[in-house]
């Protein structure tokens, strides 16, 4: 998973014995070397501090990916002193004069120039560069699901990450400036339509992604933060510092987002019961500081649904994950960031699959106290899948499972010591949610059961079918 995510994770883990292989017929390290951008083998205790100062600068440099070391003898010892290790830092590059420029005459010229911001941007730490150079040049900025926040989106010229609105924007450009993003069109990301005839402006740290998919017209590699702010200090010094005419591009934003997320915003306010989903969203968002706050999901609608409406200002406010994640990880995804900043509010909203993987985990908040708050849309039904996958079914709604009215999960999970709610009324949505909020802060986790009706409706990816 962090192979494919382009994750900087250093995991130790027990390596095969010298002499020992031919217990197993899995090599194991040529296939960790496949998942992982460094696999270093511990052969000798005494050589530690060479691998940790090589693991850190692979962590700290270039494209960010898992470092794997492996320790075949974890009792060994070794004299510290001898070699001690120093923290090492990280190193970056910038992008080529001569490509900046190439790539300001383009966006300069452009009639319809779009900002297509990936995860890069936010490992980069440059939402700050990002906003800088899209006010600059004016520009309007759709991001990818897991670069989420990485562009405040109650900004003017945030249109989105997914649905119709985020689809007009890509069919109409004729320059895209690609910054962090492979392009790389999977399950949770958009295909480049007509990318033949687009200007594609690829900056990436890795080389391995450009002309990977589509035609690159131009590429800047290095560092997203140093390419942004390179691009920037480009267009200031040719127009004065005026960038491009503003234009009505923030009015047309604003126009196309209206329209395409009308629908949403209406169940959003609606008081049918059971409750829609989009109704616990909207009022997670107004009880939320979306400034102090993480939001993550789980496989199938939540997550479809939560990344076409949950508006994200910082980065990394909501955690968007897919691609090779399983069912559950929006558990684990809450406890690292709840432990990493442990005064932020961590919620994880789920579905019946996504709680089914989890509930072996639950206990972990109970023990180490961490105010976690689960927010279930129940009912009674797995999505996402298509027909068949689990045996006979109906897409979206695959497989039917025990609904509200066969199992009362808030009493199964309360008996662990959760606070718990099981609500059904609209109007219980906020003040419960509150309640869970409120009993986090002095370290207790909450679970609450929203009785909800299966509405599977959601913004699609360009160059895919909603499933």
């Amino acid at each position: 998973q962090a192979y494919e995510d382009g994750s900087p994770v250093l995991c130790i883990t027990d390596g095969v014995p010298a002499g020992s292989s031919g217990n197993s017929q899995y090599d194991v390290a040529s296939a960790m070397k496949t998942v992982s951008k460094w696999f270093g083998y511990l052969d000798k205790p005494e050589r530690t501090p060479e691998f940790m100062r090589r693991a850190f600068t692979m962590l700290r440099s270039g494209r960010p990916g898992p470092v794997i070391l492996a320790v075949p003898n974890a009792t060994a010892t070794y004299d510290d002193t001898a070699d001690p290790y120093h923290p090492v830092k990280g190193w970056k590059s910038a992008p080529d004069p001569a490509d900046v420029r190439a790539a300001v005459d383009q966006l300069l010229v452009a009639r319809n120039p779009l900002i297509y911001a990936g995860e890069g941007v936010i490992y980069a730490g440059a939402s700050e560069d990002l906003q800088a150079l899209a006010e600059l040049v004016n520009v309007p900025v759709i991001t990818t699901l897991k670069a989420k926040g990485a562009f405040p989106e109650n900004h003017p010229l945030f249109v989105g990450v997914r649905g119709d609105h985020v689809a007009h924007y890509l069919n109409k450009s004729d320059v895209i400036l690609a910054v962090g993003s492979s392009l790389s069109p999977g399950r949770f990301s958009h295909a480049i339509p007509d990318a033949a005839k687009k200007t594609i402006i690829h900056c990436n740290i890795d080389e391995l992604h450009i002309n990977k998919m589509y035609p690159t017209a131009h590429a800047l590699i290095g560092d997203a933060g140093l390419t942004l702010q390179a691009l920037r200090q480009e267009v200031s010094g040719r127009t004065s510092g005026a960038g491009r005419a503003p234009g009505n591009v923030a009015a047309e934003v604003r126009a196309a987002r209206d329209a395409a997320l009308a629908r949403y915003r209406q169940v959003m306010n609606s008081g049918e019961t059971p409750i829609n989903p989009y109704r616990v969203y909207g009022d997670l968002m107004q009880v939320l500081d979306l400034r102090n706050s993480f939001v993550t999901h789980e496989s199938g609608n939540t997550r479809d649904q939560l990344s076409t409406v949950f508006d994200t200002l910082i980065p990394r406010g909501f955690l968007g994950w897919g691609n090779v994640s399983t069912l559950g990880f929006s558990l684990a995804a809450a406890i690292a960031a709840k432990k990493a900043f442990p005064g932020r509010a961590s919620v994880a909203v789920t579905g019946e699959a996504g709680l089914g993987y989890m509930l072996g985990n639950l206990e972990v908040l109970l023990r180490e106290k961490l105010g976690i708050t689960v927010v279930h849309i129940s009912n009674g039904g797995f999505a996402g899948y298509g027909p068949g996958f689990w045996g006979p079914g109906h897409d979206p709604f695959t497989h039917q499972v025990m609904g509200h009215d066969e199992v009362d999960m808030s009493k199964v999970i309360g008996a662990l010591g959760f606070h718990t709610e099981r609500v059904s009324e609209p109007a219980e949505v906020i003040p419960a949610l509150r309640r869970a909020l409120d009993v986090n802060t002095s370290g207790r986790p909450a679970y609450i059961e929203f009785i909800c009706c299966q509405y599977p409706v959601y913004g699609g990816w360009v160059g895919r079918s909603a499933e």
